[in-house]
């Protein structure tokens, strides 16, 4: 029998730092070479991994204009199985024209974010338009924890399975013979968006003089949050945009407590790498994380008030910092992304289209 051939629909450029990109990559680096032979596009300097990786095919695009090249190969391709589809023109074009009946290959999506997309003004009516014609329009679709099941069966009455993001437990990991800071350090990584709450670091930090907060991230709020922090003399607020994973690891290992309040997630990609790297996690209860198990390796909360208390107790017990970092840590083990790319090997063997395999 034949190699499954699988068509990843991301980019493997190893300086992509884009959450689905750096999962796609991730789980392509891990599956058995032996069983499965993948293509996927890049533009840049591709992930090494990837590079290195017996049966792999990169798929170089110009800088613009992508959009004919993707989709000459999504029609065209040698592919059994699209994974990873994602919101575009080529996706589009491609999801509604396939004629089912003839094209026989498997179209995976995956959903790693509430449904209810139409609610949050920070993304346009168009790009929910274009999620719904693209990665819903998928054969199978997965989500990455049950709440974002539940939301994706509440909003579009569509059925899911339950995959989760992983982290790298091997390269995001603990520096716990570091010297201890003499003020705590409190870490914020992600998108600067309103739903993210960034904001909510620059209203701690003149509460918890005596606490450092480092805010790593770019978005529409960049500029805004960096001007309050002059304008109100925030002198223990610091931030930081771009950093490799390198340089992300080193910030999550010299921090204390990861204090994460976005209120609109799926299963957020940084709480496990903090976690990984042995920082309790503060973050809301909204969307029901199950990287954070509260009052164990972190705490949840519903409103802001709740997250600067959790916040309040961390900062005045090293113990208790140090007791929940060694816990998020045991924790986030169970999210390797070793056991979960075999999950997957095992999805893709289960869907590949049979009459496919048999040919030689």
């Amino acid at each position: 029998m034949r190699l499954i051939r699988l068509l990843v629909d991301s980019m493997a450029d190893g300086d992509g730092l884009n959450a689905q990109m750096t999962n796609a990559r991730d789980i392509i680096s891990r599956l058995d070479p032996g069983r499965f032979h993948v293509s996927t596009f890049c533009v840049g300097k591709p992930d090494v991994r990837l590079v290195e990786r017996p049966a792999t095919r990169l798929i170089h695009l110009p800088q613009r204009r992508q959009t004919l090249r993707i989709l000459s190969e999504f029609v065209t391709g040698k592919h059994d199985i699209l994974f990873y589809v994602k919101p575009s023109p080529a996706a589009r074009i491609y999801l509604s024209l396939r004629p089912k009946r003839f094209d026989k290959r498997v179209v995976i999506g995956t959903i790693e974010s509430q449904s209810d997309l139409r609610n949050e003004p920070t993304i346009k009516p168009q790009q929910v338009s274009l999620w719904e014609r693209t990665v819903l329009r998928s054969d199978y679709l997965f989500s990455n924890s049950s709440a974002v099941r539940k939301s994706l069966e509440k909003e579009y009455r569509l059925p899911s399975e339950v995959v989760p993001t992983g982290v790298d437990t091997k390269f995001f990991a603990p520096a716990w013979d570091r010297p201890a800071h003499v003020r705590v350090r409190v870490l914020f990584v992600g998108a600067l968006r309103p739903f993210k709450g960034p904001q909510l670091l620059l209203r701690a930090a003149p509460r918890f003089a005596n606490a450092d907060f480092v805010i790593i991230g770019d978005g529409l709020m960049a500029g805004e949050l960096e001007e309050r922090a002059r304008r109100e003399n925030l002198t223990n607020v610091r931030f930081a945009r771009g950093l490799n994973s390198s340089a992300l690891r080193e910030q999550y290992r010299a921090a204390d407590i990861f204090l994460f309040p976005s209120c609109w997630e799926g299963s957020p990609k940084v709480i496990l790498e903090a976690a990984a790297c042995g920082l309790p996690v503060i973050a809301r209860a909204d969307y029901q994380p199950e990287t954070v198990l509260d009052g164990q390796t972190g705490y949840l909360g519903r409103g802001d008030d709740e997250l600067l208390a959790h916040l309040e107790r961390l900062i005045a017990s090293r113990d208790l910092r140090r007791s929940m970092g060694h816990a998020a840590r045991k924790h986030s083990e169970k999210f390797d992304w070793d056991p979960i790319a075999r999950r997957w090997e095992e999805i893709f063997l289960n869907l590949a289209p049979r009459e496919r395999l048999a040919e030689s």
